[in-house]
């Protein structure tokens, strides 16, 4: 099986493109590819002017491209503040021989990276978890450190791997909100692929969906809420008839 075939979509600046699909539809797939971590065997990716094709992860990353990942990819015995570091090495200048010697220039630029990293973790309300032990943390709170990790590397383009997958209603509901602050105060573009229906149609503009590796709908949130391929695709030829059929039913006029 191909794991991704003839799919196309354009992702406009400022918004947030959500790419959805079942089980096994190629989403994270499809992420890996955006960023490198797989490399297509044909077809193009584009950022702006420039082709992705062939670059190396950390050469994207360098680009302005930011992501999370749908395993939590933590650094479970340090702190907080540490992960978040890890976000700003591309921003570093300081070289191995001037940080391991703890130069001045080295001192002053670690200092400047982590006021940035406390600005970073007062924007996703981890500004008190800066101390602790990642591993000691609840489990949302540890995707929010992820999800603050990725910002420290101050990326034009947010790829969020299912950012509330394993959250109760409360947490995600939280994370929703704190994704559309983000958006607004720092003006990011966001791909964003995640299983949470009602989280996804109420933050992003563009939906694609994805079904056995193929873009079967691109469009608003409310075209693909009506797609009978879509609905097909998540409930089984029956259901959705049923579906669209008691769709049709509630928007006929009362006697």
């Amino acid at each position: 099986m191909t794991a991704l075939q003839d799919v196309s979509f354009t992702v406009e600046p400022g918004t947030t493109h959500a790419v959805i699909g079942p089980n096994g539809a190629g989403k994270s797939t499809c992420l890996n590819v955006l960023t490198g971590v797989y490399r297509a065997t044909s077809g193009t990716v584009r950022y702006g002017d420039t082709e992705l094709g062939g670059l190396r992860p950390h050469r994207i990353a360098q680009l302005g491209v930011a992501r999370t990942f749908q395993n939590l990819a933590l650094s479970a015995e340090a702190t907080v503040e540490r992960n978040l570091l890890v976000g700003r090495h591309r921003l570093t200048k300081a070289g191995m021989i001037a940080t391991g010697l703890s130069l001045p220039s080295a001192r002053r630029e670690l200092a400047e990276q982590r006021a940035r990293v406390r600005e970073v973790a007062a924007l996703v309300g981890l500004e008190n978890d800066l101390d602790r032990l990642v591993h000691v943390l609840p489990y949302g709170t540890r995707k929010r450190v992820e999800l603050a990790r990725a910002l420290c590397a101050e990326p034009d383009v947010l790829l969020l791997d299912e950012p509330v997958a394993g959250m109760n209603a409360g947490e995600s509901a939280a994370m929703s909100q704190a994704i559309a602050d983000l958006r607004g105060a720092l003006g990011l573009t966001i791909v964003l692929v995640e299983h949470d229906m009602p989280f996804v149609m109420g933050l992003a503009e563009s939906v694609t969906v994805l079904d056995f590796g193929r873009c079967i709908a691109d469009g608003t949130p409310a075209d693909i809420q009506r797609d009978p391929a879509v609905l097909q695709a998540y409930l089984g030829t029956v259901a959705a008839e049923e579906e669209l059929s008691h769709d049709d039913d509630a928007g006929d006029p009362q006697p």
